[in-house]
């Protein structure tokens, strides 16, 4: 049985979570993944849009099957530059401003540089503006406040700034003695951790699958369309690997993995949800069933597109999802225990 070394996946999520990606700006991420790969024997392609796949090939070449998780997280554009030299921001991805508010942040000029700032409300200062803590967190309110000495809009434009950089939020992840990991954008990269954790197991053991299995580690799914554009027409069964959404009325928590039997789009396929159940139940590993109402996947996504497919999603419990964001080893090892056993599985009915 694979056993999860949950140290391991936390010490490369954790790596990962230090890499800017922003939707739109996966480049450095992506290089950073297949390095890892490579090292590790394991081929891999980058595709048009950027993206990654992994395919390992099996017993039976007829029959495929996907697994997928994103690299790509939230993250904001520059907008305008004002007359003082701050920024106004438009979102990457569906966050809420006040999750950003106060976060330090990079922005990445089009040559490469990176500057330095804070994301602050206009009306920051308590002595100075009545409406501090009232005033609505919006585009018009919020701003960057570069950390460099700029007093108007050239001033800021000489840096080399301009309307379309990409700002990334600092990370600021950590690992705690209890066994949490907190940190911004564990959605969904600690998905693409464990990915690639059950991925080295296989190549290492010299391990052949029961089916050839895909592994699509995308770069678009913040903003809606994933890697789907390369879902081979082989393809039966596709896994989603996200996060499990914590809250009131949820069942997910931080401890076990979260299986979807719904989410905004409708029901995820049934024979497949029952498989992932009884293969946890089988091998004694903790899950919870759950729904998402203001959730959609690659999964989701793929079947919207027309894909002929059994379509399921599961993942790690994450509390305060896109904002401040945490789970637990537990929840972790509980995740990837069930991705390793579902790819050596046989197809569900």
């Amino acid at each position: 049985m694979y056993t999860p070394n949950t140290k391991e996946t936390m010490n490369l999520l954790k790596d990962l979570v230090l890499i800017p990606s922003p939707s739109g700006n996966t480049y450095d991420i992506i290089q950073f993944i297949q390095k890892w790969l490579k090292e590790r024997h394991v081929p891999s392609r980058i595709t048009n849009k950027g993206g990654l796949i992994v395919t390992l090939h099996g017993e039976d070449t007829s029959l495929h099957r996907v697994l997928t998780a994103h690299v790509d997280t939230l993250g904001a554009m520059v907008k305008e530059i004002k007359s003082d030299g701050r920024l106004k921001l438009s979102m990457i991805g569906g966050f809420r401003w006040n999750a950003v508010e106060g976060e330090y942040c990079s922005v990445e000029t089009t040559t490469g540089n990176r500057f330095r700032g804070t994301i602050l409300m206009h009306q920051a200062s308590v002595h100075t503006y009545k409406d501090a803590g009232s005033a609505e967190r919006s585009e018009q309110n919020i701003e960057v406040r570069l950390d460099e000495v700029v007093h108007s809009k050239k001033d800021t434009e000489d840096l080399g700034i301009s309307v379309g950089d990409f700002v990334s939020f600092d990370p600021r992840p950590e690992i705690t003695k209890s066994g949490f990991f907190k940190s911004r954008h564990i959605d969904d990269k600690a998905s693409v951790a464990m990915l690639l954790k059950v991925i080295e197991s296989i190549v290492e053991n010299k391990e052949t699958l029961p089916y050839t299995t895909h592994f699509i580690i995308a770069n678009n799914e913040e903003i809606g369309y994933g890697g789907n554009s390369n879902i081979p027409v082989e393809t039966v069964e596709y896994l989603a690997v996200d996060m499990g959404a914590l809250g009131d009325g949820q069942a997910s928590d931080e401890f076990t993995v979260s299986i979807c039997a719904k989410d905004s789009s409708g029901p995820y396929h049934y024979g497949l949800r029952k498989h992932l159940v009884r293969l946890a139940e089988e091998h004694q590993i903790d899950y919870k069933i759950d729904l998402y109402n203001y959730y959609g996947s690659d999964a989701s996504a793929a079947v919207r597109s027309g894909a002929d497919i059994k379509h399921a999603l599961i993942g790690a419990g994450v509390d305060a999802s896109h904002a401040n964001e945490r789970t637990h080893e537990k929840s972790l090892y509980h995740t990837e225990s069930l991705i390793s056993r579902y790819v050596f599985s046989q197809l569900a009915e």
